[in-house]
Formats: C-alpha cells, structure tokens, sequence
C-alpha cells in the first residue's frame, strides 16, 4: 500500500485495559505522552453498510515519526475490532496511512481491489475507513487491516501536536486528555 499512499503514519493496537497499555508503554518502553480519550466522538459509524454507535476508548502517542494507538472497545457493537478479537487475535489490529486527498486516495484504493468495510468521521475532515482485501492470499496479511484515515481538519492539527509533544517528552505527565478538536 505504500505505493499509494506513501508511509504508513500509525500503529494500532487493540488492548483489554487502556489504563494499563498506557502506564505499560510510558514507563517501560518510554513512549509518551499519551493523549486518552474515554470516547471518541465518531460520527456516521458503518459497519458492512449498516449504522451503528460505537464506544471506543483511544490513546495516542509517537514513538520517532510513526504514532502508537491503544484502543479498547466498551460496546459489542459490530466492527472490524470486534471481528479480530472474537477471531482469537492480540496485539496490532491495524496499520494507518493519512491523507489529505481523501477522495483522491479512496478511489485509487477501490481500483486496486480494496473494499470498505467499515468507516465513519472524527471532527470535521477527518473521515476514515478500514479495507478488507478480497484480493489477498491466505496468510499474507493476518488479521491486520488497513486504515486510510483524512487528516485535512482539526484531527490532523491533533496528530501533529502529538508528535511534537513526543519529540521532547521528559517523562512527567504522561497521560494526557484529549484536546477539543473543535479548538485545534
């Protein structure tokens, strides 16, 4: 996918406990500060064409260039999160690209044989949607999906404030509240 979309800018990992991740990757892998959000706001959630109200819980740092995402599920509502865990999988469900050409590289995505399964919008500009390739071989990419998410709004604004605070983070004050989008 790098092909089409350049660098893959996030990692994301599902966890059972947040608290935890958090507290586990800011003092024994150095990676921090974490900004949490308890629940994200999405907004036009759609899962296999059907809507739906998620309730995920999120937190967001950069260890170098690449962000670290730790994301807990507090709702059974169905999602591609939801499908990797009943799977029997742990650790990375996801690998992001961003983009602020979203309709741009949605359709060259589409045309390479990748099919939405599921997406929804974070702020204003900051649509996103996961891929499910029919295309892939067995094996090939287990259990990680791929995320194209827009970083064009107030949600781009927030990843590049999170990269700074990772760039000379001290330590203290590890974990972070979430600022208003809305503000950014």
């Amino acid at each position: 996918m790098s092909r089409f979309f350049g660098e893959i800018r996030q990692v994301a990992y599902l966890v059972p406990d947040i608290e935890a991740a958090m507290t586990y990757w800011s003092s024994v892998l150095g990676v921090g500060p974490w900004y949490y959000n308890p629940k994200v706001p999405i907004r036009n959630y759609m899962y296999r064409g059907k809507a739906f109200e998620p309730h995920n819980s999120v937190a967001l740092a950069n260890a170098g260039g690449l962000q670290i995402e730790l994301l807990q599920i507090r709702n059974d509502v169905p999602s591609m999160y939801r499908d990797f865990l009943e799977a029997g999988r742990s650790g990375a469900q996801h690998v992001a690209y961003w983009t602020e050409d979203f309709e741009t590289d949605l359709a060259r995505a589409r045309a390479a044989g990748f099919e939405v399964c599921m997406s929804g919008e974070v702020g204003e500009n900051g649509r996103f949607v996961y891929f499910e390739d029919r295309n892939a071989e067995p094996g090939c990419h287990p259990g990680t999906t791929v995320e194209l998410s827009e970083v064009a709004g107030p949600k781009g604004r927030l990843f590049t404030l999170i990269r700074e605070a990772a760039a000379n983070w001290d330590g203290t004050d590890p974990i972070r509240p979430f600022p208003d989008l809305s503000k950014l």
